[in-house]
């Protein structure tokens, strides 16, 4: 008998199994034991108090309750009974993503992230798609016994917090908070410049330096990247303001301005990169990769701040964060919504050398970061020396208070 009649008499008798599940019953032990998606879930988290009403800097006019917890957590179960969370997809989503996800294996989450792009389309919801891989990475982490920054490969175990403020307020509230963080250990805070005036802004910021020293970073945000268009609720900048701007806040050391001009105003901004000093950095509204390259090639930004839930989930931020470092970019993401997609971006955060912040939203007393993470049983927390800690248990690293689960 030659080699060929030998394989093809063995292969006859071991069907129908294969000849790798004979020579390698470990691996195929393995395949048939793979957890497989059985249902997903949106909850409603329980509100635990309120801590007074603000009104954020880009939507002036538009004040509203600030919450303890609270939101929605979406939750993709297995038949192993391993879990993953991630934030609230839409309600109205669920079942058009049990049809492409029941059955498979959250693995897969590379192949089954595009099928998703694909159903959802650019008109639909990048969020319902950024959920999922989040909640599905979860499941990976879990299943492997590894945090999600270790089995993506871990640059670092902790990384800088930035205070990332919310409502405009005043030059001397704003100085008397940068004292407070400062002696809480953060070592930053970005303030947002939308005063009516310039003058106001640059006071704003002229305060902060001279009472928090030289040795705190300061970040400005002017957010009218919010706008696509036209117009915007409150001031928008033109590009005197924006130039004027940046060049009087290179007297106070400022790291950078975020956003000074329209989304997609790429030739205004690149010019104005051109003509000032100062850092600009921008992109938390910018979808999808390729809108990125665009940025990149024509150098609108020198700090890119993609936002896990808009552009285009884990699979898209993991690309821009290739894209930057190849071009010698920092990547410094937009918050991630301030609870489940903070926490995966930190993981993601974990693997980058050219990321040394994470924004952290919080501006206390009515809107503490804590608020937002009220709703985990192990929140992360930023220590007394201004760093957050990536989570060391499987997956995203943190736990549901699942007694704030909303009754349904």
């Amino acid at each position: 008998m030659n080699r060929r009649q030998f394989f093809e008499t063995l292969s006859s008798r071991v069907a129908p199994f294969s000849l790798a599940s004979l020579l390698f019953p470990s691996l195929a032990l393995a395949q048939s034991e793979r957890p497989r998606i059985t249902d997903i879930k949106v909850y409603r988290m329980k509100t635990q108090g309120e801590t007074g009403v603000m009104e954020s800097a880009w939507a002036p006019g538009q004040a509203y309750m600030r919450s303890i917890g609270g939101g929605t957590v979406t939750e993709i179960f297995t038949d192993q009974g391993i879990s993953g969370i991630a934030p609230g997809m839409s309600p109205a989503g669920i079942n058009r993503m049990k049809q492409l996800l029941v059955g498979q294996d959250p693995f897969d989450n590379e192949a089954l992230g595009h099928r998703m792009r694909y159903t959802n389309g650019a008109a639909n919801n990048w969020r319902d798609v950024g959920c999922i891989e989040i909640a599905l990475w979860d499941i990976v982490g879990k299943v492997a016994g590894q945090p999600l920054y270790k089995l993506w490969g871990a640059q670092k175990d902790k990384v800088s917090a930035y205070s990332s403020a919310i409502q405009l307020s005043t030059p001397e509230e704003r100085a008397e908070l940068a004292v407070r963080l400062k002696e809480q250990g953060w070592q930053g805070m970005k303030i947002r410049l939308h005063h009516l005036e310039m003058r106001e802004d640059i006071r704003t910021i002229e305060l902060v330096r001279e009472a928090a020293g030289e040795n705190f970073t300061i970040m400005t945000d002017a957010n009218q990247a919010q706008s696509s268009g036209i117009w915007q609720p409150g001031i928008q900048w033109d590009f005197k303001r924006a130039l004027d701007t940046a060049r009087a806040l290179n007297d106070f050391d400022v790291y950078w301005l975020e956003e000074p001009l329209r989304r997609y105003d790429y030739a205004g901004l690149a010019e104005l990169n051109r003509a000032t000093d100062i850092t600009l950095a921008g992109g938390e509204n910018n979808q999808g990769v390729q809108e990125f390259v665009e940025i990149i090639e024509k150098q609108v930004y020198d700090i890119l701040q993609p936002e896990i839930l808009v552009t285009e989930g884990i699979q898209g931020l993991r690309a821009v964060a290739a894209l930057g470092l190849a071009h010698h970019k920092l990547v410094i993401p937009h918050h991630g919504g301030g609870q489940l997609g903070t926490i995966a971006q930190l993981h993601m955060i974990g693997t980058w050398p050219h990321c040394p912040w994470v924004e952290i939203m919080n501006d206390p007393p009515i809107s503490p970061y804590t608020n937002g993470f009220a709703i985990l049983e192990n929140p992360p927390v930023v220590d007394s020396e201004g760093y957050m800690v990536m989570p060391q248990e499987p997956g995203l690293g943190v736990r549901l208070n699942r007694e704030l689960i909303e009754d349904t």
